[in-house]
């Protein structure tokens, strides 16, 4: 790997010109598929070849030193028990924070805009990223493979729980954990038969707003969310089409005209900001204080960190869905 790093320095100059925004993949998700040889003897890794959205990655070897680009891939591999050597740092959310002062994981920069110098210079063997940083794949293809994580930031639908049942058991097979991966997708088929149990039938419906410096955008059956309401069975206050990353800026007319009986607020500002999430006496909004929502006890500030930093791994799904359930907790 030596004669690649000249080439990374005047591309590390380049790169920092440029910023990774989220849902730069504007594919609909796919789910990744993993194949294998034939087991070639006892005790042998088998390669395992990765289909995605990027392309086509073979790990030949048993990865010794993952680095792991998004909070979400850390939190698959830390359900598997896989040790990272290399991550972001700047947005580590609380059910991951043994990682953030761990001296033994090295700091790659910023989830959006990872810094290619100290990548190489963790030596990884396998490289973790999803959409957010989809514009470093040849870069990052050229230090070690490179497996894209192909979850759809913009619209979710149905198939997001599939897409991350489909990772963890993509990454159980890399890293040779094939069962405590199918444990952790029967966890989660459990979890999310729960709340289906609790929604089913119940003639609420919820409204899904991000809270930023004041101002709240709603995000309803197509958009970043749109698995609460397609995969969940939440029912949506508002049918109005918000694809999209930000959602839709809400109106004085457009929140009286949902008037939802359940509201979940995500504070974006309190994980941008790093300061608590915002509670009924601290938003004030009249929007939503005319609400249904507001005024039967049923607006729901959630956990800002597993819906806005991850979203999309085991933990942070199971975390929104306890979410989704306060809302209709009697």
């Amino acid at each position: 790997m030596a004669h690649h790093t000249q080439r990374l320095w005047p591309l590390a100059l380049l790169i920092a010109a440029a910023f990774a925004v989220q849902g730069c993949n504007d594919k609909p998700a796919t789910p990744t598929k993993a194949s294998s040889a034939a087991q070639a003897g006892q005790g042998a890794y088998v390669p395992v070849s990765v289909q995605h959205q990027l392309g086509t990655t073979v790990i030949e070897h048993a990865p010794q030193r993952v680095v792991a680009l998004d909070m979400n891939e850390v939190d698959f591999l830390d359900q598997l028990g896989v040790p990272v050597v290399g991550m972001p740092k700047d947005f580590v959310p609380h059910f991951l924070a043994r990682y953030k002062d761990a001296a033994s994981v090295g700091d790659v920069g910023a989830i959006v805009q990872p810094n290619l110098e100290r990548v190489y210079a963790a030596r990884p063997d396998l490289i973790l990223i999803t959409s957010l940083q989809a514009n470093h794949y040849q870069e990052l293809s050229e230090m070690a493979p490179t497996v894209h994580f192909d979850v759809d930031y913009r619209d979710s639908e149905a198939r997001h729980i599939d897409v991350i049942k489909d990772h963890l058991l993509t990454l159980g097979q890399i890293f040779d954990k094939q069962a405590l991966a199918r444990q952790k997708v029967d966890e989660l088929d459990a979890k999310v038969e729960e709340v289906r149990h609790l929604t089913e039938g119940r003639p609420e419906k919820a409204l899904v707003v991000l809270h930023n410096n004041g101002a709240f955008s709603s995000f309803g059956v197509q958009s970043r969310y749109g698995f609460i309401f397609n995969a969940l069975g939440v029912k949506p206050a508002s049918t109005t089409a918000e694809a999209g990353l930000h959602g839709q800026p809400i109106s004085s007319e457009f929140i009286q005209q949902a008037n939802p009986d359940i509201i979940y607020v995500v504070d974006r500002t309190a994980v941008m900001e790093r300061r608590p999430v915002m509670d009924t006496q601290s938003m004030g909004n009249p929007l939503l204080q005319q609400t249904k929502a507001w005024k039967n006890g049923k607006v729901i500030f959630a956990d800002a960190q597993a819906w806005y930093v991850t979203g999309a791994s085991p933990t942070s799904l199971k975390l929104m869905i306890e979410d989704v359930e306060k809302g209709y907790q009697r």
